[in-house]
């Protein structure tokens, strides 16, 4: 196997909602995106208070892409127009669909609210290829003993070292956490025409001999099939890959598709209460 290089890397940008710490590694000043992932979000982390408002993000609509919510402190009740509604805890995931359209939730439940403590969620969008931009709505909450784990690396889609992921994509992206402690290393092969997205939630570590700190996404060049990464201290990671659609982004807010007729379809679609 020959491992991949770094390109580039992007620190995140300090981009607080409120009172709700958050970076954004991307997009970014230099990158819009790294087909076929769009968007990270990092809150956190912080200690809530008790008696506390918890998180801002309140009923809004989502077009075309899907999300990936990894609950690394604290907790997060989702709720949507199609039906689904659960509470996950630290170290679980949210996977929605977006797909032609849903309506969702993404708040701290109740018990957060009144008893306060840690918090630390990241969110990332994926992007769906034009002939899934209107696939139906669908979501998977899992608890952290629900996701395939082994040597501190849990595979939450596609493979990896023998577990299969607890979400079948519907674009086969690969995605795991990796939990490192110092010394450490963590490997995995990766098509060679497959992008690779690699964040540094905590700790540092070492790709390709040039070190990653924490709040920084790596971009890799497509120079071998495998990556390696050696913690340099205790670390926690966010690793996927998938291949890159290639096809045009026009997006507004929390709707991405391919033209800008689409983007004007799916505003009135919502207006029009066609989002369930």
């Amino acid at each position: 196997m020959t491992m991949r290089t770094i390109r580039k890397q992007y620190p995140a940008i300090s981009d607080d909602i409120g009172d709700l710490r958050t970076q954004r590694p991307l997009p970014n000043d230099e990158i819009d995106q790294l087909d076929p992932f769009l968007f990270l979000n990092h809150h956190g982390p912080q200690v809530y208070p008790a008696g506390n408002h918890g998180l801002p993000f309140g009923p809004h609509p989502h077009r075309g892409f899907e999300t990936v919510t990894f609950i690394v402190e604290g907790s997060l009740m989702h709720r949507d127009t199609g039906g689904h509604e659960s509470v996950i805890r630290a170290g679980g995931i949210q996977w929605m669909t977006a797909g032609r359209g849903l309506e969702h939730s993404e708040l701290s439940p109740e018990e957060f609210q009144r008893n306060g403590g840690p918090l630390e969620i990241l969110q990332l969008w994926i992007n769906l290829p034009s002939r899934l931009k209107m696939t139906e709505p669908a979501y998977t909450g899992l608890q952290r003993d629900q996701i395939p784990e082994r040597d501190g690396v849990s595979v939450i889609s596609g493979t990896w070292n023998g577990l299969t992921g607890a979400v079948r994509s519907l674009t086969g992206i690969t995605m795991m956490t990796a939990t490192l402690a110092a010394g450490r290393s963590f490997r995995a092969e990766v098509p060679r025409d497959h992008t690779i997205f690699f964040y540094v939630v905590r700790g540092e570590v070492t790709v390709g001999g040039e070190n990653v700190r924490a709040l920084n996404l790596a971009e890799l060049n497509n120079d071998g099939d495998a990556i390696e990464a050696t913690a340099v201290t205790d670390s926690l990671i966010i690793f996927g890959h998938g291949k890159p659609y290639g096809e045009p982004i026009v997006a507004h807010g929390p709707f991405v598709m391919n033209t800008k007729e689409e983007i004007v379809r799916a505003i009135r679609d919502y207006e029009n209460g066609l989002f369930r």
